[in-house]
């Protein structure tokens, strides 16, 4: 399990430790530890993303200035499909079944689910990545087309990555077809 859930089960104290002995209120706190591990990881994720999306803003307005026009509507694409990975993961559907859930996730599903959550943090440090090459590019005049361009497939990919995430919740596949 991931550092966060193992933080997040740590916690737990001697009242609920014992509640998790009584049947059936074990899993409910397992459920309610996962719940809030998911709640936290994500709120992570958007918080660095937004710090992205905020460089972003700021290397447009470098751009602008060094009469960097003729890419600004690349950049744009660029920070809607940032702005899209980021409303996804704040929109997400958790990453637990409750008991009144309509749709349910076995340990197979919740396993895939953590192997998902991992792969969007390394999404998030790719995105400070392109990004940190795209503002090198902009400030030494370098290929600041390639650098969009990297960064855009980069945020293609988050977003189907998250569209499979989303397909192990529902069960349903979607490919690889635009959403």
């Amino acid at each position: 399990m991931s550092d966060l859930y193992d933080r997040i089960v740590s916690r737990r104290g001697a009242f609920e430790n014992l509640l998790s002995r009584i049947p059936g209120y074990g899993g409910y706190m397992e459920m309610q530890t996962r719940r809030k591990a998911d709640d936290l990881l994500r709120q992570y994720l958007v918080k660095r993303l937004e710090d992205q999306r905020q460089r972003l803003d700021e290397i447009g307005k470098s751009m602008l200035s060094s009469g960097g026009l003729a890419q600004m509507d690349e950049l744009r694409s660029l920070m809607t499909k940032l702005r899209t990975f980021i409303d996804r993961i704040e929109s997400a559907a958790d990453g637990y079944s409750g008991f009144f859930s309509a749709v349910k996730i076995g340990e197979e599903e919740l396993e895939k689910l953590y192997a998902f959550d991992d792969a969007m943090t390394e999404y998030v440090d790719g995105f400070r990545e392109a990004i940190d090459t795209l503002e090198e590019a902009v400030n030494s005049g370098g290929d600041v087309a390639q650098a969009l361009r990297d960064a855009s497939r980069l945020a293609d990919e988050a977003n189907r990555a998250f569209r499979y995430r989303e397909d192990v919740i529902t069960g349903l596949t979607h490919g690889d077809e635009a959403r």
